[in-house]
């Protein structure tokens, strides 16, 4: 008798021993059990953090002022929808924001894999609430599927020490401890489980390419909410993404604007990208292993060539909606267009005659684009109309280029010849088809001569709806070593203001980046909503909508504009390899 009790005894210990063990373990990285020939993988490792950005007090008072979630919030999907939400909540004995934290709070990983395969891995905080959210899906998968008269769809099978569930047939989960694990075909799932069987197995966790991305993309810290892994090896050998690139890198405009980039995306093994938030800040940076562009390339007339040289900072004027800066050497770039582009298309043909006609048959590229240096800039900003010359119907943007020219003092009137040819070419056309045409004229700003050309509304009475070629007052102006190309003569001023105020301060490149673009949400919000009933009408045409339904996105297109607080992208290298900057600021 003593002895059966003293085994007994020995089995009990025994259990409490190996599960204190098993207690005391934790899950190995959830990327060991992803099969190594994952193509994109998302590994967001502070759910939280980005749970309360977009789910907090203010984000909730955001979306709930929303005409569009108020319209919604009347149907009765929805109030369905809010039914099922309040049941959940019950059956987990919390509120779904909690719930939410605490069944994720331990990570997630998603991971898109060969034969449309995709894996979804949620580490939870708490095992039995987890537990709970299972069996409440899998009661309410049996009920829908009795209900449609299928109760075969819901199914389990045994791998091993794991049951494995599907609620229709194709996709497959478990829940292991604290973790589930999703798959998009039964096939996922087993790939899986055999890695957690055998994590010495060919997983993303054991991948060169993954282990360089994240060493990479910790240089930046420890604080990343959030990053992604890319093999673009992989990625580029799809036809679509082949085909995309292949594309950018004929098209002429596309060359000039992503060069280098489409480059570096070619020749990389991996992309890494690493998410932070700071307040209401999205912070993103992004980094590939490919060298940069070799200096014989055609596309290097898009690196700056000392380290100290860099596009210029963005220029700021009033009601800026966007800036866009560039380095890029137009002479270069011009000089390599055999390469670049070994088919003579025919609007390259037409560009060149055009380009001779205005220069006097200079050479474009040795005589011409050969002052110009690379910092080129761009500014679109909203306008303000004066009542005395009228306001269009149609209220259009603003847009401007500036560039900088070595010997300004020798090319001032031979720009400003072409500038007038170009105009007088305008004219010409529009006379032979009985059109008004522009008139010029050579105010003074600030000491600076500007030439506009302008269609005059003297002969019209009504004033208030102007026809949408009234938007446009093209106007060249050269202060200093910059010329300046300008839709509008009060853009023009502005940018002779802020030029003014950035020679004052000598204003230096960024070094070593190529690229930097940034956005205004309220002032892009604010020309939308000044064109609001054009959007609306043009909606309603295209689209077919009711006025209601244009209203209302319309109005959420807006909203969402005021949601942007601001945008900024740069591009440039470090250390040899491309790297890009995104920070997006919200305004909740």
């Amino acid at each position: 008798m003593s002895l059966k009790f003293g085994s007994l005894l020995t089995l009990v210990l025994a259990f409490f021993v190996l599960q204190s063990v098993a207690a005391g373990q934790t899950m190995p990285a959830a990327t060991q059990w992803i099969p190594g020939d994952a193509v994109i993988s998302l590994e967001l490792a502070q759910p939280k953090v980005l749970l309360d950005l977009l789910a907090g007090k203010k984000a909730s008072a955001f979306v709930k002022a929303l005409p569009a979630y108020q319209e919604q919030a009347s149907k009765p999907q929805f109030q369905q929808f809010l039914a099922i939400l309040g049941y959940m909540e019950s059956e987990l004995g919390t509120d779904w924001r909690r719930a939410l934290a605490r069944l994720t709070g331990g990570g997630i990983t998603l991971a898109i894999c060969p034969e449309e395969t995709v894996i979804l891995i949620v580490d939870a905080e708490d095992e039995q609430l987890l537990k709970r959210f299972g069996e409440m899906l899998l009661e309410m998968a049996r009920s829908e599927a009795e209900k449609k008269g299928q109760p075969g769809r819901v199914a389990s099978t045994q791998y091993r020490d794991v049951t494995a569930w599907t609620f229709d047939g194709k996709e497959a989960h478990a829940i292991i401890g604290k973790r589930l694990v999703m798959a998009s075909r039964p096939e996922g799932l087993k790939a899986v489980l055999e890695l957690r069987a055998e994590t010495w197995g060919d997983n993303l966790a054991s991948k060169k390419d993954y282990r360089a991305a994240k060493r990479q993309l910790s240089r930046g810290g420890d604080n990343a909410v959030a990053t992604v892994f890319a093999d673009l090896k992989l990625l580029m050998q799809a036809p679509n993404i082949a085909g995309l690139l292949k594309q950018q890198g004929e098209n002429p405009l596309a060359a000039l604007a992503f060069a280098g980039i489409v480059e570096a995306m070619r020749d990389s093994n991996w992309l890494g990208l690493g998410l932070a938030i700071e307040d209401q800040t999205l912070i993103c940076r992004a980094s590939v292993d490919g060298e940069t562009v070799a200096r014989t390339s055609p596309a290097s007339f898009a690196l700056p060539k000392e380290p100290g040289e860099g596009a210029l900072p963005n220029l700021i004027v009033p009601r800026r909606i966007a800036a866009f800066t560039l380095y890029r050497d137009l002479h270069q770039f011009y000089a390599a267009k055999d390469d670049l582009f070994p088919e003579r298309t025919s609007g390259l043909i037409f560009f060149e005659n055009m380009m001779g006609i205005f220069f006097s048959g200079r050479d474009l590229t040795n005589e011409v684009l050969a002052q110009t240096r690379p910092e080129i800039r761009f500014v679109v900003a909203e306008q303000q109309f004066d009542p005395a010359i009228g306001t269009p119907i149609v209220k259009l943007p603003a847009f401007a280029m500036i560039l900088r020219l070595r010997d300004e003092e020798q090319f001032d009137e031979v720009f400003e010849e072409a500038w007038q040819k170009a105009i007088g070419l305008v004219n010409f056309t529009r006379g032979q088809q009985a059109m008004p045409g522009l008139i010029i004229d050579r105010p003074i700003h600030n000491d600076t001569k500007l030439t506009v050309a302008y269609f005059s509304t003297a002969e019209i009475e009504d004033k208030t709806e102007l026809a949408q070629r009234f938007n446009i007052r093209p106007s060249l102006v050269m202060p200093g070593d910059y010329l300046v190309l300008s839709s509008t003569d009060s853009l023009a001023r502005d940018i002779i203001d802020a030029l003014g105020r950035e020679i004052e301060r000598t204003v230096k490149p960024l070094a070593q980046t190529h690229s930097l673009l940034e956005l205004e949400g309220v002032q892009l919000a604010s020309i939308l909503q000044a064109n609001r009933q054009t959007l609306v009408r043009g909606d309603m045409v295209k689209k077919g909508s009711t006025q209601e339904e244009a209203e209302a996105g319309i109005d959420l297109l807006i909203t969402l504009a005021k949601l942007l607080e601001s945008l900024k992208l740069s591009i440039g290298m470090h250390e040899g390899t491309t790297e890009a900057g995104l920070e997006i600021k919200l305004n909740l």
